[in-house]
């Protein structure tokens, strides 16, 4: 856009628009200052303004009227969409239609969340609402939540204690873990035992991005177990990869059980119980708080590829 083009715009304001519209509308000046509540001197300085800024006189007086030019019949409707635009900004429709929609929705969530949900949600947003698309963004915990009170983010994903003033917030999923050993493998079948666990080669999540960057299962904020507790053998930059690398040899890897079973691979691989007891832990939605048809509809779309699946067999 050049500097010219900027001044324009800086030049046309909202009521130059209406004035616009309501001419092209109705064809007098007296009848577009009653409709807009302003004296007919204002409306005829408006459209001094506008023949300015376009470069034509827009509007030819005549005897029964004005006249819209060539050019004002070609910007009526522009400037039509450019009021409705402005509406919906200023008044957010109580109405969503996902399937005519081409909104884009900024997501912050972690890595492993993305892993979990967005292959899911990509697939069912493209049979459903096809001109809707999202931008996954990779914030842990209370930094994206940070991104959401700015406004740089309309939805969040992972570990919150507690929505804070100002957020809405709803528990989304529950996770637990697995550990993932392929089929076949020569010592572990059906069950694994804490000495097997301890002694057998681990491949290890280590991410390189500053979200989940913890050695180990990096699962929202934690990392569970540690890696002295085990046998390191390998380390992988992501769920899936580390999931693949067990399934191509006899190392294991404690693992989120939803990742696992949604995982092309699973039906190479054992999921086993842990031998000791570890926690299950909860996925939840964030948004701020304020009346939004579209992101209540988007969080739908999450909801509903979060709802878990039928468990696959170990």
């Amino acid at each position: 856009m050049t500097e010219i083009d900027t001044d324009d715009i800086r030049r046309l304001d909202g009521g130059l628009l209406l004035v616009f519209r309501e001419l092209a509308r109705r064809g007098q000046t007296t009848a577009v200052a009653a409709h807009l509540g302003l004296s007919q001197s204002a409306v005829s300085h408006a459209l001094g303004r506008l023949r300015d800024i376009f470069g034509d006189r827009l509007f030819l007086r005549r005897p029964h009227g004005l006249t819209p030019t060539a050019r004002a019949l070609e910007l009526a409707p522009r400037i039509d969409a450019l009021i409705d635009l402005m509406g919906a900004a200023l008044r957010p429709d109580p109405t969503f239609d996902g399937a005519r929609s081409s909104r884009w929705f900024r997501v912050g969530l972690t890595e492993y969340a993305g892993e979990a949900l967005a292959a899911r949600l990509a697939a069912r947003l493209r049979a459903t609402a096809p001109g809707v698309g999202f931008t996954l963004h990779f914030l842990r915990g209370y930094v994206a939540l940070d991104a959401l009170q700015r406004g740089q983010l309309d939805l969040a994903l992972g570990r919150f204690e507690t929505a804070p003033a100002g957020f809405e917030g709803e528990p989304l999923f529950e996770d637990r873990y697995c550990v993932a050993v392929r089929r076949g493998h020569p010592t572990i079948q059906g069950a694994i035992t804490a000495t097997q666990w301890r002694a057998t080669g681990h491949v290890f999540v280590s991410s390189s991005s500053n979200v989940d960057n913890v050695i180990g299962p990096a699962i929202g904020e934690d990392a569970m177990p540690s890696p002295n507790a085990v046998v390191t053998a390998a380390l992988a930059p992501r769920w899936e990869t580390a999931l693949a690398m067990v399934a191509a040899s006899d190392l294991i890897g404690t693992h989120s059980r939803r990742i696992a079973e949604q995982h092309p691979l699973a039906a190479q691989l054992q999921l086993l119980e842990p031998p000791d007891a570890m926690e299950a832990w909860e996925v939840a939605m964030a948004r701020r708080e304020g009346p939004d048809a579209g992101l209540d509809w988007f969080m739908g779309e999450v909801r509903a590829v979060a709802l878990p699946e039928a468990p696959s067999a170990s």
